[in-house]
């Protein structure tokens, strides 16, 4: 079985086990999209959508975060882990975005990975679920699942979204890369994985499973 044919067979598993998938954070528009997806670094989804009601109540456009503290951001994301720095950048991008963008998120990766906070895989989750542009977001938990999956060796993140992407259609990316992170949650996780009780594994992973 070539490359292409196992991300084939493993693309219709998913199609059938989720044809439907929501975006996982709670957001408003595009602009509350990216300070979730930036909140979501080194924090889970779960934890996101509890913390980000009471700073939408605070404010849930650049116009009026900046209107706020790095400190009082810091205080109502603070569950998020790593407040600090995460504040920061949400009040220095929302200060980008009203200096240099009239207030609106730009939609390209470049302008994207240039605001403070953005690296390219909040990028490439912001253009492919606010915008419809074909990327293919990469975390560790997709990294994981692409070698368990014997669809990338690759050693690091970005090494591994260049292999995903040379074997999957870039019209489905968007859409692959969320069935993945759904996958992974329910059948495919971490810790406690039963190959031969998963799905995909039990089929097409890697025999001697990590």
């Amino acid at each position: 079985m070539t490359k292409k044919e196992r991300a084939e067979a493993i693309s219709n598993i998913l199609e059938d086990l989720y044809p439907e998938v929501p975006i996982p954070l709670d957001h408003k528009d595009d602009y509350t999209l990216l300070i979730a997806v930036l909140l979501s670094a080194q924090c889970t989804d779960i934890r996101v959508n509890k913390t980000t009601p009471a700073l939408w109540a605070k404010a849930d456009t650049p116009q009026e975060m900046i209107k706020l503290t790095p400190k009082e951001i810091e205080d109502i994301i603070r569950p998020c882990g790593l407040s600090p720095r995460k504040s920061k950048a949400i009040h220095q991008l929302s200060h980008i975005l009203l200096d240099q963008h009239k207030g609106e998120v730009p939609r390209t990766f470049e302008a994207l990975e240039a605001l403070p906070g953005v690296g390219h895989k909040t990028a490439s989750v912001v253009m492919s679920q606010a915008f419809g542009v074909p990327a293919f977001p990469v975390d560790t938990h997709i990294h994981r699942l692409a070698y368990r999956w014997l669809l990338s060796t690759g050693k690091n993140v970005q090494q591994t979204e260049k292999d995903l992407k040379k074997v999957f259609p870039r019209e489905k990316w968007n859409k692959l890369h969320l069935q993945i992170i759904f996958f992974g949650r329910e059948y495919c996780p971490a810790r406690g994985h039963k190959p031969k009780e998963c799905p995909i594994c039990s089929k097409y992973g890697r025999k001697n499973m990590k």
